[in-house]
């Protein structure tokens, strides 16, 4: 009989022995699943966490290229300090001036109301001028060295109906507009 306990007590053993390996187990399979999970999460963000150190490690470059977009900004805009209607009466006062300097005749001229433009807001100044082409050419050639840029949307050019046949005079509709940041 003594045989038949003793396998009997290893049976027993055996068995409390597997009970114990059990949570070991668990406990394995646990730690082993969070691995894989996280070692895919990992894969996910290695390449934004590498690019964000790129972007870290080109801070200074990027900074000067947005100081250097602010600035030619600044230069071909309006300040948003400035009131539109300063502004659009300013742009109208260097037309008129690129347009007589150049012997164009302005026959009128006008700011109509702003217009939000995304970020920018659009100022548009219509103007009737008269007069030769090379003083049209002149007025053009003038009016592209202004700053803040002064930006043609439309250009209407008619010859004059009474003109002689050796003066070519010319009537042309301008429509400009400036723009003025909003922020």
């Amino acid at each position: 009989m003594t045989l038949y306990l003793r396998r009997q007590d290893r049976v027993a053993l055996a068995c409390l022995g597997l009970l114990l390996l059990l949570p070991v187990a668990v406990g394995v399979y646990f730690v082993a699943s969070k691995h894989v999970e996280f070692a895919g999460r990992i894969e996910q963000i290695e390449p934004r966490y590498a690019r964000l150190l790129g972007l870290e490690a080109a801070k200074p470059k990027l900074e000067a290229a947005q100081a250097s977009v602010r600035a030619t900004l600044e230069k071909f805009t309006y300040p948003a300090a400035q009131d539109a209607t300063q502004a659009g009466n300013d742009a109208q006062q260097k037309i008129r001036a690129v347009l007589t300097a150049a012997k164009l005749d302005i026959s009128s001229s006008q700011v109509l109301a702003p217009k939000a433009d995304g970020d920018m807001e659009r100022i548009p100044i219509s103007v009737r001028a008269e007069g030769d082409l090379l003083a049209l050419q002149a007025a053009l050639v003038g009016l592209g060295s202004q700053t803040p840029a002064i930006l043609i949307d439309r250009m209407n050019i008619q010859a004059s109906s009474y003109q002689r046949p050796e003066a070519s005079r010319l009537m042309v509709q301008f429509s400009f507009y400036v723009l003025r940041a909003r922020s």
